[in-house]
């Protein structure tokens, strides 16, 4: 299976991590939180400035129109002198006094008339008119210039607020949901570690007792029930594989008399199931034990020893390579991977077919290669091959599974797939003799009662 590339693999864990998503979520209420009440106190701080500055300018009105409007003031009196942006109007909205700012002459129509809001001279104003009597209609206009700075002053504020605030609050989300879910991330990658077939540890809890730490606690409450149901299951298969074996013993051991003291194909095919339940409940056995609890004897043997130990096991197999060298291994346990692919060979090919077993030795590897003239391997079964019960000839599923842990426990590897010219391939590696001199000092001196290497195992 091709591995993702990195950009991709990187684009994976960004769309599926959950610190992302609770950070994009809190960016988004966060903006959106800040844009309504934003747009609320821009809404309300503009409506009372605008007000003042109405205030202001009605407050300003109603000063002129009572100065104009003064008792001493009578009609053909010359009328105080008018500032700002102010006008005295007729009844036919003509100018009778302005401000010099207007630069409106006396008698002229008054362009402004019923406006409250235009431009003079490129500045914004707003007016308001009070009557005044005896005179006409007073004009007051006040520039609004630094209201319309300080709305859009406080419209580009609450812009940039909204433009800035996803960033920062996606940056500092991220960064605080990695701190708070820091432990989750950890034991995520502790459980992916755990191997069942050898142990199943608890995960570390956090200190802080929140969300994370009941998940945890929950998972390690499970993988407790879970190793006390492994235990259970290994204690009664363990106990099945034991009382199992003693008949069997006693049945192999008499078929195998009786095959010697006659020439009857049944009492001969009889043996032979005899030998395929033994070896059946040896695998159950190893699997009862798991990988933790075999140990390797190591020792030097001829190559030509295991040949005739498979093919007694496993009649009508064809040899090839160079079965004339020395093999360091534990003799019994090889001999039950390679007599667990031999056999699945046989039942895959039947009984016209054809069985190969291949040795190639080199200075580094000792390689050998079981070939059958069978269908071949279900594609889609792949590397669940070797997990135990899986079974693509009909078998009990279990010698695939032993024989790689055999494989693994000797430092060597077992792979499976298809031949060139059909049929199914089984490759066995094992490093070579001068690989495993220093490993095989060490397990010398940790098990001083083993056999020493160099020592030959009797041939079964």
């Amino acid at each position: 299976m091709t591995r993702p590339a990195p950009l991709e693999s990187a684009r994976v864990a960004w769309r599926h991590s959950l610190r992302f998503r609770l950070a994009l979520v809190y960016t988004l209420l966060a903006t959106v939180v800040i844009g309504v009440v934003g747009i609320g106190m821009l809404t309300l701080l503009l409506r009372g400035m605008d007000e003042q500055f109405q205030a202001r300018l009605n407050d300003r009105a109603d000063a002129i129109a009572e100065r104009l409007f003064s008792p001493a003031q009578t009609v053909g009196q010359s009328l105080p002198p008018i500032s700002g942006y102010t006008a005295l109007l007729d009844d036919e909205n003509r100018v009778i006094q302005a401000s010099p700012s207007l630069r409106l002459e006396s008698g002229a129509p008054f362009p402004y008339a019923g406006e409250m809001r235009f431009p003079i001279l490129g500045t914004p104003m707003r007016a308001a008119t009070r009557p005044v009597e005896d005179f006409g209609t007073v004009w007051v206009a006040l520039p609004e210039d630094d209201l319309v700075n300080a709305r859009e002053s406080a419209t580009r504020a609450l812009l940039l607020a909204l433009l800035l605030t996803p960033g920062v609050m996606l940056v500092v989300g991220w960064w605080v949901g990695r701190r708070a879910l820091a432990n989750l991330s950890g034991a995520a990658d502790l459980a992916d570690r755990i191997d069942p077939t050898r142990s199943v540890a608890t995960l570390p809890l956090p200190e802080r007792e929140d969300e994370v730490h009941r998940l945890l606690a929950a998972l390690n409450r499970l993988l407790v029930r879970i190793e006390a149901v492994q235990a259970r299951e290994k204690q009664l298969l363990g106990q099945i594989v034991h009382e199992l074996g003693a008949p069997l013993t006693v049945l192999r051991a008499s078929l195998t008399r009786a095959t010697e003291r006659t020439d009857d194909p049944e009492v001969a095919r009889a043996a032979l199931v005899a030998d395929e339940l033994t070896f059946t409940t040896q695998d159950l056995m190893q699997l009862a034990r798991g990988q933790l609890e075999m140990k390797v004897a190591w020792h030097f043997i001829p190559a030509a020893t295991l040949r005739g130990r498979l093919d007694r096991l496993v009649p009508g197999t064809t040899f090839a390579g160079d079965w004339g060298g020395m093999l360091l291994c534990d003799p019994d346990r090889l001999t039950q991977a390679l007599r667990n692919l031999l056999a699945n060979a046989r039942r895959a090919a039947g009984p016209e077919g054809e069985v190969t077993l291949t040795l190639c030795e080199t200075p580094g590897h000792v390689t050998f290669t079981v070939q059958d003239s069978g269908p071949g391997l279900p594609p889609e079964l792949g590397e669940r091959i070797f997990e135990p019960f899986v079974s693509g000839s009909g078998s009990s599923g279990l010698g695939l599974s032993v024989s790689r842990q055999i494989a693994a426990l000797h430092g060597g590897t077992l792979t499976a797939g298809n031949a060139p010219g059909g049929g199914a391939e089984f490759v066995l590696t094992l490093p070579g003799p001068e690989l495993g001199d220093e490993e095989d000092e060490v397990q010398a001196d940790d098990h001083p009662g083993d056999t020493p290497i160099g020592t030959a195992a009797p041939a079964s």
